[in-house]
């Protein structure tokens, strides 16, 4: 699933990209050592093919987000030039429409299901599933579950065999907030920004009311479903990912302490999906 070159030559530099439906998830690779990852907004098309004609990692780094907010690790490596331009792009995508217009991108590999070694999988199972899943897996060992506290929540399991148990989804904190404001007619939007903190149970305005009746129900959903999968599976691992991980895992260590203890939290799950063979 990974370029593979050797660690001298500088074309052993190479970039993943996870299309989600919300932003761009960026990964950059030194051989098979993840060096640094960040997010942005998706990308249009003209900036795609501004890429495509990028001579060092400045140029590329450059015209995906300015300068000023690079880490230490992307400076240190951003005057390497390639011998063959564009450098290596590893793509996955659950966004039909931003993969399509990636495919101007010359030095690009898409990755599909059929290539994720996990066994059992159906054919409309989601690709940054099974990479974050396989990642989890690989990295810290099978049974795992994966929770994805993304756009949409979603928890996928593997047994110790590697084989896809199953999973659910639903709409993430967000999302769910958005629909109440989006959908009714008095009902404010609120912004995940405004709170730090649980709100009470039983509120006393519109605002907290909405918050804790999406927070409280979701939160104690994600303890059903892992109290289920180590029911099924008692040394199953549980590894947690996405935009809203820390947050929900906060809540969690509030509330259910010894539920959120064994917790593994990394955000680039899928990026050691994509590396790893």
């Amino acid at each position: 699933m990974k370029p593979c070159n050797h660690p001298e030559q500088t074309e052993n530099v190479w970039l993943a990209l996870e299309i989600g439906n919300s932003r761009l998830h960026w990964a950059l690779f030194l051989g098979e050592t993840l060096s640094s990852a960040w997010d942005t907004d998706h990308l249009p098309e003209s900036v795609i093919q501004q890429l495509a004609k990028c001579q060092t990692l400045d140029d590329l780094l450059e015209k995906i987000f300015p300068s000023h907010q690079r880490t230490d690790e992307q400076e240190r490596h951003a005057d390497n030039s390639f011998s063959a331009s564009p450098p290596p792009l590893v793509l996955a995508s659950v966004v039909p429409s931003q993969t399509a217009i990636w495919q101007t991108y010359p030095n690009i590999r898409v990755i599909t299901l059929d290539q994720v070694p996990l066994k059992g999988m159906y054919p409309t199972l989601g690709i940054d599933r099974a990479l974050a899943l396989w990642g989890a897996g690989k990295t810290w060992g099978f049974p795992m579950l994966v929770i994805d506290a993304g756009t949409a929540l979603t928890f996928t399991a593997a047994d110790d065999n590697q084989c896809l148990i199953g999973g659910a989804i639903l709409p993430g904190i967000g999302l769910q907030f958005a629909a109440l404001g989006e959908k009714t007619g008095q009902l404010p939007l609120v912004e995940m920004q405004s709170f730090v903190s649980l709100p009470p149970h039983f509120a006393l305005n519109t605002t907290e009311a909405i918050q804790s009746g999406v927070l409280f129900t979701l939160i104690a959903g994600i303890k059903d479903f892992i109290e289920v999968w180590w029911q099924l599976i008692p040394n199953g691992k549980i590894a947690i990912k996405g935009g809203d991980r820390t947050l929900l895992l906060n809540y969690l260590q509030t509330l259910y302490p010894e539920i959120a203890a064994p917790l593994i939290m990394e955000k680039n799950l899928t990026f050691l999906g994509m590396c790893l063979d």
